[in-house]
């Protein structure tokens, strides 16, 4: 009774933090409701048995990742405005993934009521979460995780290109002429007397 209760206050407050991050004009109101969502996420996590999952989506998601997307909103003061501006052009593109996403939520969840045999069911009563986790990820799904590794390696690498800006007049290191410097002009020992101080 106690899980069930539980379980319903988590999934109503997902669903409700979840509409509003789409909702919010605001982007930080946004990035907060999403760290909202991961926290009740981790909640149903648990509720499932699966404390591994819960406790990596709060150390990870909103640990590192929700809170570096606020900073970066707060910080680099994106105009909104002119972002929303061409939302009606991009409207057409935007309609046909979400129906794909759709159909195939709609496949998974046929797959599941129709032939739930051919779902990869729970793991063996002796083996713990994290350990069953390992074993599916890094056995059957090895490809696909090495995969989304990459994709996610690229998406780090463009988003750091896109927003590096070059500023004139700044000092930089260039770490192939500190390597080439020979250690006879890079530094030079000098005999002081002693109470004397260095002649210009």
């Amino acid at each position: 009774m106690i899980a069930s209760l539980f379980f319903y206050l988590f999934a109503a407050v997902l669903v409700g933090s979840g509409f509003m991050v789409i909702a919010s004009k605001n982007p930080v109101h946004a990035v907060l409701f999403l760290i909202l969502a991961f926290f009740n996420a981790a909640g149903l996590f648990v509720l499932l048995g699966a404390e591994f999952l819960g406790m990596m989506l709060i150390v990870v998601y909103v640990g590192a990742v929700m809170v570096l997307f606020l900073f970066v909103v707060m910080m680099l003061d994106v105009d909104f405005a002119e972002l929303r501006a061409g939302f009606l052009r991009y409207m057409p593109i935007g309609a046909t993934v979400g129906i794909i996403v759709l159909l195939e939520l709609v496949f998974v969840l046929t797959a599941l009521f129709t032939a739930p045999d051919t779902i990869a069911g729970a793991p063996d009563a002796g083996v713990n979460n994290t350990r069953a986790l390992g074993q599916v990820l890094y056995t059957d799904y090895v490809y696909l995780f090495e995969a989304a590794s990459l994709i996610l390696l690229v998406a780090m690498i463009g988003a750091i290109v896109l927003t590096l800006h070059h500023r004139v007049n700044v000092r930089r290191q260039v770490p192939s002429v500190q390597v080439a410097r020979d250690p006879k002009t890079a530094i030079e020992v000098v005999s002081v007397p002693s109470r004397k101080g260095l002649s210009k």
